[in-house]
């Protein structure tokens, strides 16, 4: 018998709620598990998604509306529940009653009565009351934590953070960059349209696509390595790295590897690449990847970025310093990330930092190095690099231009000005040999 949607996506919530790990890869798993239509794996994933984004919200209003708090209660409960106030509130496309029945009918039969209780009191009180204090109001307007919350208003000024957090909660389409060495864009859109994909050619990165959203998992083009996943920002990364024929490429932080793969084809894949990664598991990823995209030029190595390597002091015509950050860019497509303890990431930017300084000594005197993040926070991203500035006279910052678009040698991308990841780019230029 058929699995429903709802289902599902209750299935790969208890999952994510009970071990760690990205919702992204539960629930592409279970998409491969699962035989269902491509309208059924659009709700699963919009569920999902949705009801891991909206949790704080969506709680708020479960502890307005039951004598139990929450966290008390069982979790298949808790989770029905969720599933079915977020088709309420946030999918008009789903009627209310089918949102409750189908919660009521998931539901143990122990459970039913107070599920459909909840839901259907939810039908007729509506939305409860933001609390008083302004930062709490936002955490719940919003589903961030107050902590998030407290920290971005730190950093942007509390409009701002309002702005920026309310972007991260929209959910962006796929992204791809064309494989040039076997296909050029315009084919690639051609392609996607006749799958019923609607493209269209990014006007920030030259090799960059567009969509409206779709099913990408099963496309034909992207198993055939004609094109792959990669939001603008990180292409736009890849142009400031300008890596050309016949260089000398270190990606030190690379898996999955797409920053290695769009430099191999600005290469046209000729030259050299050695992809670095902390994780051995993780390199085959970037073998695979290669492979499927017919490119031949990289070499991965298992290594820790810290730790200095005297054989590739001043070997590599470019570098690449794809740090370990915070990930406070790409909630839109992470959404458990803002769950995260930001006290955890208050170590991130000393280990930045010596990764940062310590493959300074790869670049070539004239070569280029680009250090880069997907988080919004400052500490990460331009502290960091002014730091090594001040230390390291022998470097400077360089701007770049991309399709006809001025960039400042420190460039931060933010999701609500740019509708792009949140992303830092700091590309540098060690001075030649006198």
């Amino acid at each position: 018998m058929a699995v429903s949607a709802r289902k599902i996506a209750l299935d790969v919530l208890l999952r994510c709620e009970k071990d760690t790990g990205y919702s992204n890869l539960a629930l592409d798993a279970a998409l491969t598990r699962e035989e269902i239509g491509a309208a059924d794996r659009a709700l699963v994933t919009e569920l999902v998604f949705g009801v891991i984004e909206r949790k704080i919200t969506l709680d708020h209003c479960i502890a307005a509306l039951s004598s139990k708090r929450p966290e008390k209660l069982e979790p298949v409960v808790l989770g029905l529940i969720r599933l079915g106030l977020y088709q309420i509130i946030y999918l008009d496309r789903v009627p209310n009653y089918a949102a409750v029945n189908e919660s009521v009918n998931l539901a143990p039969k122990r459970a039913r009565g107070f599920v459909n209780a909840i839901l259907r009191s939810f039908m007729r009180q509506g939305m409860p009351s933001l609390p008083d204090d302004p930062i709490e109001a936002m955490s719940v307007k919003h589903s961030y934590p107050v902590t998030l919350c407290e920290l971005f208003c730190a950093e942007f000024g509390a409009d701002r953070a309002e702005s920026v957090l309310e972007a991260m909660n929209s959910r962006p389409a796929p992204t791809f960059r064309v494989n040039t060495l076997k296909a050029d864009r315009e084919g690639v859109i051609s392609e996607l349209k006749e799958q019923g994909i609607d493209a269209r050619a990014s006007e920030r990165v030259p090799s960059g696509i567009l969509t409206d959203g779709g099913a990408v998992a099963r496309l034909k083009g992207l198993h055939g390595g004609r094109f792959f996943v990669q939001d603008e920002a990180s292409q736009l990364c890849c142009e400031a790295l300008g890596a050309k024929e016949g260089d000398r490429v270190l990606d030190i932080c690379a898996a999955p590897g797409s920053k290695s793969f769009g430099a191999a084809i600005n290469m046209h894949n000729k030259g050299q690449i050695i992809s670095f990664d902390l994780h051995k598991s993780k390199l085959s990823l970037i073998e695979k990847g290669a492979k499927r995209l017919g490119i031949d030029i990289i070499e991965v190595r298992e290594g820790d970025g810290r730790v200095r390597r005297d054989e590739l002091v001043e070997w590599a015509d470019r570098v690449i310093c794809d740090v370990p950050c915070s990930g406070y860019g790409v909630i839109a497509k992470k959404p458990e990330i803002r769950y995260k303890n930001p006290e955890e990431t208050e170590a991130l930017p000393e280990i930045q930092y010596a990764i940062l300084e310590n493959c300074s000594a790869y670049v070539k005197p004239g070569g280029t190095l680009v250090y880069s993040t997907c988080t919004v926070l400052d500490r990460e991203n331009g502290a960091n690099v002014k730091r090594f500035l001040d230390t390291h006279s022998d470097f400077y910052p360089e701007g770049f231009k991309v399709c006809g678009r001025e960039y400042a040698a420190l460039t931060t991308l933010m999701p609500d000005a740019d509708e792009t990841d949140g992303f830092f780019i700091a590309r540098l230029r060690r001075k030649s040999a006198e």
